[in-house]
């Protein structure tokens, strides 16, 4: 196990922040896991890094950066309608996704061209286009960092919710997912129901839909819209869709009758965080380094050398409009470190 000392973070995150780890360890397996609960670097303060696509360093990393690269996709049981893959926390999001894609295992088509982790991918409970992980997710692997044990988490252990899980809240740092397992289906069972898919349905011609088809639609749609960020740096949506009572959004649409949003299943309102970010003037605005992109005003982006305490100053700036304006405080869907 190689310990790298005050080494530079700038190509382990999608912003590009350019700041140092005290200490660093890449794993590639469970056996180095082991080894640093005996390390004269296991520190309390430390982060679990996979993919950098969720994430805001607003300075020096005074701990243990964990960089977790444990590889691996397997199929451990199918029948004639349901497959269980297993893939290793290290494992590239889009690579599982192209591996379901290819064998033709539904569910997973939607959430296409998300950055990251399959390790990430619980903690934040990622979703996209009709599709969220909890819905596919059977249980994961990993280890307790305080009682230094193997633990497996099922659906319910985990606590999901919107952009949300366990390991956000009460096991934030302390646990390492080593794998995920996912059910699946054999049996094609397509989500289309979001509007700009339908669109490029209409667009493409297309009837029956393969996973193939959705898959190369939502990476399209995807592409369209957000920058890359090895072209821009960026982690992505930097805030949550806020969810409010349908009395506030009735009073609200009085106002502002395009307001953008949908009812979701528990009866609260999701209103698309972008569209109030634009309504506030902050689409493509720009200070320094940092800005609101272009085409999608719920990107914050680095266009170069920006620190990560000035694109923290900059989304505090957004939060602080929309709340004068609307009422509503947005709340961070990235880990500000």
């Amino acid at each position: 196990m190689q310990i790298q000392e005050n080494i530079s973070l700038k190509k382990y995150n999608t912003f590009g922040i350019d700041v140092k780890a005290r200490y660093f360890i890449e794993l590639k397996n469970e056996e180095q896991i082991e080894e640093i609960f005996s390390s004269e670097v296991n520190s309390e303060k430390r982060f679990i890094l996979g993919g950098g696509s969720n994430v805001l360093f607003t300075k020096n990393y005074e701990g243990l950066i964990l960089k977790n690269s444990i590889s691996g996709i397997n199929k451990l049981t199918e029948d004639s309608n349901e497959v269980i893959i297993e893939a290793g926390a290290g494992v590239i999001w889009q690579d599982l996704v192209n591996y379901c894609v290819k064998n033709k295992y539904w569910g997973i088509e939607n959430l296409s061209l998300i950055p990251g982790t399959v390790g990430a991918a619980p903690i934040q409970n990622i979703g996209a286009y009709g599709q969220e992980l909890k819905n596919i997710f059977l249980n994961l692997n990993g280890f307790d960092l305080l009682e230094k044990v193997k633990r497996n988490y099922n659906n319910e252990d985990c606590q999901f919710g919107y952009r949300d899980s366990i390991f956000k809240n009460s096991l934030k740092g302390f646990f390492l997912i080593t794998s995920v397992q996912l059910k699946l289906s054999k049996r094609a069972n397509p989500i289309l129901s979001y509007q700009p898919v339908m669109d490029e349905i209409d667009k493409r011609n297309i009837n029956n839909s393969t996973i193939a088809q959705i898959s190369d639609m939502i990476c399209d749609i995807r592409k369209s819209k957000l920058p890359d960020p090895n072209e821009i740096g960026n982690a992505g949506s930097f805030f949550k869709n806020p969810e409010i009572s349908e009395n506030t959004f009735e009073h609200l649409k009085k106002e502002f009758k395009d307001i953008n949003s949908y009812k979701t299943e528990s009866g609260v309102v999701k209103i698309s965080a972008g569209w109030l970010i634009e309504k506030c003037g902050w689409k493509g605005k720009r200070k320094g380094d940092v800005a609101s992109f272009e085409k999608q005003a719920l990107i914050l982006v680095n266009y170069g050398n920006a620190t990560g305490k000035e694109v923290l100053d900059f989304a505090e700036e957004v939060k602080k409009t929309v709340k004068e304006k609307f009422g509503i405080l947005l709340i961070e869907e990235i880990n500000i470190i």
